[in-house]
């Protein structure tokens, strides 16, 4: 796909829905009793799985459009799988469903692509088999034999939400109370939603508390628009000039809003409007202005508040004045790619002075980011961040198998042409 700069980016539009919400929304309400409504479904590639998986045991599930329709049959309702349960690139459905699925009466397997092939399953192997689950593999396939689970007491070693909820969804089918404790603050989608859901789950500071559950009901949820998939327009109107963008209905969940919080560091004019509430959800209206942009250092607690963005908020930081040093981003190793290699392979590849670290990059800004042919790793945030740094860059660009942006959001290109007038 070829992209050239563009002069200004105007418009009004409303992002998918929210791809960590979408997932959770589909597994907790094939474990509640009664038909769980989602409206603003991601209808994307990750999510479909999440959808095929669940079907292949036994739940039905309608979709029309962005509306998707769960008929939960309860906690124990799930049959054993006749097929491999295949996620895809999803690393969300894997671990979560290694969760449920170590608890049930039935043996299954779960395998994806050979991007989930490579990516490390040890993490939530360990914790499941303190608690008693039979996990073959600490990489996909993994063979899971169901068996009962008791309670444990858990210090995460990384801030992940797909690890802390995979061993939550676990806890709720164990005989005792489960207690995870946080190294910082990750998404919290599943407790959240589980709470209103009727699971006894209490949150602390960074503890978790979790006891046995025996129901849960069906809820309608409305799923935000995801700002994972929004900080692509918020840098975009931040750095090609003379733009705004208004964008609607975006969440901002606050174990979610690092990337907000950074781009209004770094000088990013950003109004926020109409804040409400989609269920349990908080979000707002935003819309971005173009702005001259300055360096900050990105660490310690905001890094799980953001991961999914940090490439996203490199190319921002190509185009700020100063030097940006982004620390602590190790879990970017272990995502649909290396994406810290990624990421300072290609905005090298543009211009860019960037330097890698042990757990994060050095970026000095301001320095002319030119045109160039991108990889995208199979990567959806690597396709939609470079295609951002081809809009504000001199000359033009070209995009390596852009229908990876299919797993999170597959109009993104039709949306972004949209905006180019």
């Amino acid at each position: 796909m070829i992209i050239k700069p563009s002069s200004r980016l105007r418009g009004e539009i409303v992002v998918p829905g929210d791809k960590s919400i979408s997932h959770r929304a589909v597994m907790l309400g094939a474990l509640a009793n009664g038909k769980t409504s989602i409206t603003g479904f991601l209808n994307g590639a990750d999510c479909l799985s999440t959808i095929d998986c669940f079907a292949k045991m036994g739940i039905c599930i309608d979709i029309n459009d962005t509306t998707v329709t769960v008929n939960g049959k309860g906690m124990h309702s799930l049959s054993a799988p006749s097929k491999t349960l295949y996620t895809g690139n999803s690393g969300t459905t894997t671990r979560l469903l290694a969760g449920i699925l170590s608890a049930q009466e039935f043996d299954s397997v779960i395998d994806g692509d050979f991007s989930i092939r490579k990516r490390p399953m040890k993490r939530i192997r360990e914790p499941l088999s303190l608690m008693g689950a039979d996990i073959s593999s600490d990489f996909c396939p993994l063979y899971i034999k169901g068996r009962k689970l008791h309670g444990i007491s858990y210090t995460l070693p990384v801030a992940s939400a797909q690890l802390k909820s995979s061993i939550i969804l676990a806890a709720m089918y164990a005989d005792s109370e489960t207690t995870i404790i946080q190294p910082q603050q990750s998404r919290n989608h599943t407790e959240l939603m589980l709470s209103h859901m009727g699971a006894n789950i209490t949150t602390s500071n960074n503890t978790i508390t979790i006891l046995p559950t025996e129901n849960l009901h069906a809820q309608d949820i409305t799923v935000p628009a995801d700002i994972s998939s929004a900080a692509f327009f918020m840098v975009a109107a931040s750095i090609v000039p003379n733009s705004q963008i208004t964008l609607l209905n975006v969440g901002i969940n606050e174990t979610r809003s690092g990337i907000l919080d950074i781009l209004l560091q770094m000088g990013a004019d950003i109004k926020l409007e109409n804040e409400r509430y989609f269920g349990f959800e908080k979000v707002c209206d935003m819309t971005i202005s173009s702005a001259p942009l300055h360096a900050c250092t990105i660490e310690g607690d905001i890094i799980g508040r953001l991961i999914d963005e940090i490439p996203i908020i490199a190319v921002a930081a190509a185009f700020a004045s100063g030097t940006t040093i982004i620390k602590d981003a190790t879990e970017l190793k272990v995502k649909e790619s290396n994406r810290l290699d990624a990421v300072v392979c290609e905005l090298k590849r543009a211009g860019v002075d960037i330097t890698a670290t042990d757990d994060g990059m050095i970026i000095n800004g301001k320095n002319e980011v030119r045109g160039a042919d991108f990889l995208t790793y199979n990567d959806h945030r690597m396709a939609m961040s470079m295609a951002v740094l081809a809009l504000a860059a001199k000359g033009e660009s070209t995009i390596e198998n852009p229908h990876v942006v299919d797993i999170s959001f597959p109009n993104f290109f039709e949306v972004l042409s949209s905006l180019d007038k």
